[in-house]
């Protein structure tokens, strides 16, 4: 498989087989990745990896809280809050391309948020990741996660593996911060579910969309 066809496999993966994940191979991709851009050659990244016991630890605990109607501050607010056009539109337009896969109307707003929930069980993978970063840096090394966690998702792709990102996890600091023991001086930037895909799972039919090119492109010669 070369770079081109692992960008065009990658996608969002939300079901998974129960089917555990090598540890060596696990510890492989996040390693390889931290071969990254990185400003300054920072390596802002701080990565904890979750299989077994204690993944399932954290997704009872999480549970529960949002059994009791529990929330936290998030780290950050994961989408502007006055999203404009056009990425109100994209946004909105995938979530309704995935309710409609999964059979979930808008009027059902139950359904919708019982689907939702199902991010905090990282959609039943077998492993799971979380990014976190100093506090005290800036969007140049948010970036540079971004470039790590790009090539921790096309290094699982390689292995045979699919992944989603979630950034709804920094809804929930304390809690996963507590699990894991995150240093008050660290930002939970992420968490990422990693695992075998359910090709059963009726959410995994869908492929997202691209803006065209002339939505995002120009050339200058």
């Amino acid at each position: 498989m070369n770079v081109s066809e692992a960008i065009a496999a990658r996608r969002s993966v939300r079901g998974y087989r129960a089917d555990p994940v090598e540890p060596a191979v696990l510890h492989s991709i996040v390693s390889k990745a931290a071969r990254a851009a990185t400003g300054g050659n920072l390596q802002p990244w701080h990565v904890d990896v979750l299989a077994g016991e204690p993944l399932e630890a954290l997704k009872a605990v999480i549970a529960a809280k949002l059994w009791r109607g529990e929330s936290e501050t998030p780290s950050y607010d994961i989408y502007p809050k006055e999203l404009a056009a056009p990425y109100r539109d994209r946004r909105f337009g995938v979530g309704e391309a995935m309710y409609a896969e999964i059979g979930i109307p808008r009027e059902d707003k139950d359904a919708r948020r019982l689907w939702f929930a199902r991010n905090f069980q990282f959609f039943g993978a077998p492993a799971a990741l979380f990014c976190t970063v100093d506090r005290r840096m800036g969007p140049p090394q948010w970036a540079d996660l971004g470039m790590y966690l790009q090539n921790v998702m096309l290094l699982a792709v390689e292995a045979g593996l699919a992944t989603c990102a979630q950034e709804c996890w920094a809804m929930y600091p304390e809690t996963v911060g507590a699990a894991i023991d995150i240093p008050p001086e660290r930002m939970l930037f992420c968490g990422m579910a990693i695992g075998f895909e359910d090709t059963e799972e009726p959410a995994n039919r869908l492929r997202s969309a691209r803006a065209p090119e002339g939505e995002w492109l120009r050339v200058h010669s």
